[in-house]
């Protein structure tokens, strides 16, 4: 069973995704191969994950997400950038979203200290009272790198259906009896779900609900994705693996091989969002 890249099965996952250019050196396949081993020890996680790489101007910085015992609530983001020495992300808040989104432009630098400042012109106050002040905000690329591992993940991270299952009590655990999606459902895009706090399905009536499994669809699937279009579907090797690309996170690329339960994704860009993806379609 594989989200992401599960540290057991590295290797394998990596070769189903090199043919998008999504390739590691050999030693940081040897690095990550014995560091996400410890790392799993070290913080008691239940699972780890190599995330992907977020590529920067001086040095690159490669991600790893530690799952605890629910899937979904229990994770943690850490990164290297030597595959070998690990450190743990901050969570992202949304004050910290909001700061960044502002704040930081460009590419990362690949200096953790490095700082982005916006300086804006705000009113405070009304009427005759109204006065203007500058405002300074300062983020450093530490919050920036935690905030866009946070953005890719809610936007663009991608299950196949029945991959998990939500218990009674409201954990999101593996499902250890999925197989796989049959290689004719493997096709439709509305097998896929974005593994995150769904958003649609809140807005569903009683009736759309009804044709629902509870245990399996809690989740929103990739269908529902506005624009129409943000997602390629194609199937590779000669039919026998299913390839999602992202449109909205360039370098964002899911696998599954139908009818076995492997499945993953892997994210290796410049932490930037396609802007221009309306203007694509």
């Amino acid at each position: 069973m594989v989200l992401e890249m599960d540290s057991d099965t590295l290797h394998y996952s990596l070769d189903l995704v090199a043919g998008n250019g999504l390739i590691l050196s050999c030693e940081q396949r040897a690095a990550l191969q014995t560091s996400l081993v410890i790392l799993k020890r070290n913080y008691k996680f239940s699972r780890v994950l190599f995330w992907g790489k977020i590529l920067g101007v001086k040095c690159d910085y490669f991600i790893a997400h530690g799952v605890g015992e629910d899937e979904m609530k229990n994770k943690k983001s850490l990164y290297s950038l030597n595959c070998m020495d690990w450190h743990l992300l901050p969570p992202a808040t949304e004050s910290m979203i909001a700061d960044v989104a502002l704040a930081a432009q460009g590419r990362f630098t690949g200096d953790l200290s490095h700082e982005y400042e916006h300086t804006e012109t705000r009113t405070q106050g009304e009427g005759d009272e109204a006065i203007e002040e500058e405002v300074t905000v300062k983020v450093n690329e530490e919050s920036r790198l935690a905030t866009t591992v946070f953005n890719i993940d809610k936007d663009v991270s991608v299950v196949p259906r029945g991959a998990f299952v939500k218990s009674p009590r409201g954990k999101v655990l593996t499902n250890q009896s999925f197989g796989g999606l049959h290689p004719s459902e493997a096709a439709k895009l509305h097998n896929y779900l974005h593994f995150r706090e769904p958003v649609n399905l809140k807005k569903k009536s009683i009736l759309e609900m009804a044709d629902l499994n509870p245990a399996l669809d809690f989740l929103d699937p990739l269908s529902e994705d506005i624009p129409k279009g943000s997602w390629s579907l194609q199937f590779e090797r000669v039919g026998t693996v299913c390839v999602l690309r992202s449109m909205l996170w360039l370098g964002l690329t899911f696998f599954h091989v139908p009818q076995t339960p492997q499945h993953g994704y892997i994210y290796m860009g410049d932490g930037l969002m396609n802007l221009d993806l309306p203007f694509m379609l």
